[in-house]
């Protein structure tokens, strides 16, 4: 699959995956890119990504299929840790071992991996300590660092395998978020060495502007460090700056960002901007005089293009419609938390679940299975089987978040009903570690002779106008049940809007659930038409 990407002629940018890949940070390692991407609640977890030209992507690796295995991680407790888990982690490549390290925020622990090869298998090794939004530096001295912390910005030396610090070794704040700042602070660290002098990339966000990439410079590791902004800019008018990830070189020394953008209820997407060093600062996109000492403004020059280290490769789709695949959960799908083997099975073509708890609504329920979005219009079918369901049972296709939306079958009395509903949140969006313990409202439902049905969901993602629209096949036509249910990013779960498989048992468990002949539609890969 080629994505298309999009160059701008303002910024020297593009946009090269239209879907949820939060906070990346990317490394090349010869002649192949590895982007390694945020996951949060969902499992296998830790996504790395892999490419021959920084514009097409395919899935290489998960770092780990579960962390500690929490009640709270395996959604046991009805709560689970969403819009917790795994967070921003930071990918390196050093003495022939792949390392990548996080933070999960349900434990309040730091993680670390290694393997011998991308691939894996991936061995977890102890790590003391918490590091939030950690970027590790292995120096020419042999010495090992981690920047990290939120609003202040510490550097901290660590022993040279990770396991911790060292013992009274450097361990101090070198950047401060300006007095009276008001809005999201520093964080989002990526810390480099390049030609002999140290750089440290944050974010912040103040309120009132856009997201901000920052870069922070200093000729010893312990500082002093200064600088400021390099980067402000609403690329593609989506009222949200281009900010946080990794930069990366060709082997011929050009320089590149990966970050992110916020794009509503699609999620936070990838961005590849230009970077070039001039007097040993670096200038993200083709500068120009700012505007505003916060925002610099942009020429209209095209992003160079980058070298394809290997033409002619064929990229795997990062979406598909297998369910699994050398008899794995196919790598475009992931569990809602960890899932219970036991409960679910998995050919190429059909996925079954099996209840084992009660619960009010189908974000408390397990096992549930996940894909993301895509661009500004994508759609999701599936064939039900309900046959198996027990009374009180609903099951269906979901567009999953905090506020969702589904169509599916309600078992009542021995009799099926065909049924669509939405769940609304009535507080603030931007609040984190909310439970969600309500009912869904069902708006639909209608009597459904027999037990099967073939669902289907249709995504519009269009900046202010993104909902999902609900509809069933009769009669060989597709036919919309119920009014469209609109869609948003929220930060109780804080990934993007995904079409997600589901059942749920509110009476009695050990109904089942049988999926069948899923389709994952892309109405238009190509990305310059979200700009």
């Amino acid at each position: 699959m080629t994505t298309h990407a999009h160059f701008s002629e303002k910024t020297g940018s593009a946009y090269i995956i239209p879907s949820d890949f939060p906070d990346p940070d990317v490394i090349r390692v010869d002649d192949t890119y590895y982007l390694v991407s945020t996951t949060m609640h969902m499992t296998p977890g830790a996504v790395i990504l892999r490419s021959h030209n920084l514009l097409d992507w395919e899935f290489c690796s998960y770092v780990f299929d579960e962390l500690d295995g929490t009640d709270g991680q395996k959604l046991a407790d009805d709560w689970g840790i969403y819009g917790r888990g795994m967070w921003a982690a930071c990918i390196r490549h050093h003495a022939d071992t792949f390392w990548v390290s996080f933070v999960a925020n349900d434990t309040h622990k730091s993680y670390l991996y290694t393997a011998d090869k991308i691939t894996g298998p991936w061995k977890r090794q102890p790590m003391e300590g918490f590091y939030h939004d950690m970027s590790v530096l292995f120096d020419d001295d042999g010495r090992a660092w981690i920047a990290h912390g939120n609003r202040e910005i510490y550097l901290t030396e660590m022993k040279a395998d990770l396991s911790g610090p060292v013992p009274d070794g450097f361990n101090d704040v070198i950047v401060r978020e300006p007095d009276g700042h008001e809005g999201l602070g520093h964080e989002g660290s990526h810390l480099y060495k390049i030609g002999g002098t140290y750089y440290l990339f944050t974010i912040d966000w103040p309120r009132g502007k856009p997201r901000t990439e920052n870069c922070f410079t200093a000729d010893s590791i312990t500082g002093p460090w200064k600088g400021g902004p390099v980067l402000s800019s609403e690329f593609g008018g989506w009222h949200s700056g281009v900010a946080q990830g990794g930069i990366v070189s060709t082997p011929d020394g050009r320089w590149y960002a990966i970050l992110f953008q916020d794009h509503g209820a699609l999620g936070r997407i990838p961005v590849l901007v230009s970077v070039r060093f001039e007097n040993g600062l670096p200038v993200f996109g083709e500068a120009a005089p700012f505007e505003k000492a916060w925002e610099p403004g942009r020429s209209p020059s095209p992003l160079v293009t980058v070298p394809d280290l290997r033409p002619g490769y064929t990229y795997a789709p990062l979406y598909g419609d297998a369910f699994s695949a050398g008899g794995r959960l196919a790598p475009y799908w992931q569990w809602n938390h960890i899932h219970d083997a036991r409960l679910v099975s998995l050919t190429e073509s059909t996925f079954s679940l099996t209840t084992d708890k009660l619960v009010k609504n189908p974000v408390q329920a397990a096992n549930t299975l996940t894909q993301r979005t895509w661009g500004l219009a994508c759609s999701a079918s599936v064939t039900l089987s309900a046959a198996a369901l027990n009374n009180g049972d609903v099951a269906g296709l979901m567009a999953l978040e905090g506020e969702y939306a589904f169509i599916g079958i309600m078992k009542q009395y021995g009799k099926y009903k065909l049924v669509t509903a939405r769940h609304q949140i009535p507080y603030e969006s931007w609040t984190m570690g909310v439970h969600d313990d309500e009912l869904p409202t069902f708006i639909t439902q209608k009597p459904l002779a027999g037990g099967e049905v073939e669902l289907r969901l249709e995504f519009s993602m269009h900046e202010g106008e993104e909902h999902v629209t609900m509809l069933f096949r009769e009669q060989g036509e597709w036919r919309q049940l119920g009014k469209s249910a609109p869609l948003r990013f929220t930060l109780d779960q804080f990934v993007g809007v995904r079409t997600a498989l589901f059942c749920y048992a509110t009476e009695k468990t050990g109904g089942t659930a049988h999926f069948k002949s899923f389709k994952m539609e892309i109405s238009n890969i190509i990305i310059s038409d979200i700009v």
